[in-house]
């Protein structure tokens, strides 16, 4: 897992938020990528950006509203596998431990594309 500083992403990659999963959040370019997309939407959540979450969900799997626990704090993101999800693809998989403050979340997430956007459709939580 890559270390934070406070100029990094949350999402855990070493660029500036606003060159990362900032741009994407402010609609100025689309996550090129599956895992793009799940480290955006990481990002969402630490960052509680529940418009970016719902626009990027699937429509058939999306929920009507979001809700976040005003006490969670999410401490880093660890991608652990990708299968497909690149430009040249139309499904892909990431799997993922996003760690919170007392546990961490272990998913292996489905994405699709959607009028040629990268979407969430849903996932398995993982041991």
């Amino acid at each position: 897992m890559t270390a934070m500083s406070t100029r990094s992403c949350p999402c855990g990659l070493p660029e500036p938020y606003a060159k990362c999963c900032g741009r994407y959040h402010a609609g100025a370019a689309a996550a090129p990528t599956a895992e793009a997309l799940m480290r955006s939407r990481y990002c969402a959540f630490v960052k509680q950006d529940a418009a970016y979450l719902l626009r990027t969900w699937h429509p058939r799997t999306r929920p009507a509203s979001l809700d976040f626990d005003a006490g969670m704090r999410w401490t880093g993101l660890e991608i652990l596998g990708t299968g497909d999800g690149s430009a040249f693809h139309s499904v892909g998989t990431v799997t993922f431990r996003a760690s919170f403050r007392g546990g961490s979340l272990h998913e292996r997430s489905r994405f699709e594309r959607v009028d040629g956007a990268w979407v969430y459709v849903d996932g398995d939580f993982l041991e």
